[in-house]
């Protein structure tokens, strides 16, 4: 049988590679680095993948947007598994640099976000030089060789995180280690791959969906969130984004505590599909941290099967 095959954003050594370390090792699996997430998702979207793990929600920045975007639209896709990865940074410099030289910072848009605060005390007013991946900085620093200058380069110093240095050689080179704001900080990764039956509920679930409101409606939100609250299912995110077709006009990416074949969440579904114009449902698979969601009196299975019960007797003629 072939192995199974998996796109993530690369090169080898990024968060996004370790997240895909927990779901698969290397060995199991062939591991297709690409340059964005919107490419390891377009690739399983195209067959080039099976799968794809991508990064979906940072706790200091909330959700990854080039994901949520590129799931909301185009042909549909499923979450099927969740990992947490802990988040922090080490500084690589080029050859020869202190750190009371280094002047401008090679780092991703998000890993500058969960650093700015650690780089404005020790660093003042050094610049940042976007990057396309964690660890694309550490790629260059170990193709430019020891006499790389900071003109050749762009920059005198990259955050890349902790595995970088020694899969790029640049053990050397470590400024700072243990480099971030929130030494707590977790990103969320999600394997994404098509369509398929759903897997049965383990108990701790999580659903994640996308919706549209109906334009210019009094109190569209509130409606939209009634069909959750109604039914004892909490929402753990709710974020924004634009559709895209005209100022003003937002879908809402969210992800709610239980799974599709529950009586609550599927009762949820049913309420939304009909009062809001577009439902896209994401999937439905374990949290990562294995917890339970808790349950209201009257919300559960066996309390949603026993009315309908009761109304059927009631419409059957029976008293009450």
């Amino acid at each position: 049988m072939p192995r199974p095959r998996y796109a993530y954003l690369g090169p080898a050594g990024t968060f996004t590679e370790v997240a895909l370390r927990q779901v698969v090792g290397p060995e199991d699996a062939e591991y297709l680095p690409q340059t964005d997430v919107v490419s390891a998702i377009e690739a399983v979207r195209s067959g080039a993948a099976d799968h794809a793990v991508v990064a979906i929600e940072s706790m200091i920045e909330g959700g990854v947007t080039a994901t949520l975007d590129a799931l909301a639209v185009g042909e549909p896709l499923v979450l099927q598994r969740e990992v947490l990865v802990p988040v922090g940074f080490s500084l690589v410099g080029r050859p020869g640099v202190a750190l009371a030289d280094v002047r401008r910072v090679a780092a991703h848009p998000h890993a500058w976000v969960q650093c700015r605060r650690w780089l404005g005390e020790r660093l003042p007013g050094v610049l940042h030089v976007a990057a396309s991946s964690n660890t694309a900085p550490a790629a260059l620093l170990a193709d430019a060789g020891p006499g790389a200058d900071a003109e050749t380069l762009g920059f005198d110093a990259a955050l890349v995180p902790p595995a970088a240095p020694a899969h790029y050689g640049l053990e050397d080179r470590v400024l700072a280690e243990g480099v971030a704001d929130n030494p707590n900080a977790v990103t969320r990764f999600v394997v994404v791959g098509p369509p398929g039956e759903v897997p049965p509920p383990t108990g701790a679930d999580k659903t994640t969906l996308v919706v549209h409101l109906p334009s210019n409606e009094a109190g569209a939100l509130l409606t939209m969130l009634e069909q959750f609250a109604a039914r004892g299912v909490n929402l753990s995110r709710i974020e924004s984004r634009p559709i895209g077709d005209s100022l003003g006009r937002y879908s809402f990416s969210m992800d709610a505590e239980g799974h599709i074949s529950e009586e609550r969440m599927g009762e949820a579904f049913m309420g939304l599909h009909r009062v809001c114009p577009h439902v896209r449902y994401l999937g439905s698979y374990p949290r990562a941290d294995r917890q339970a969601a808790d349950v209201h009196i009257g919300t559960a299975d066996a309390d949603f099967r026993a009315a309908r019960d009761w109304l059927r007797s009631v419409r059957g003629g029976a008293s009450v």
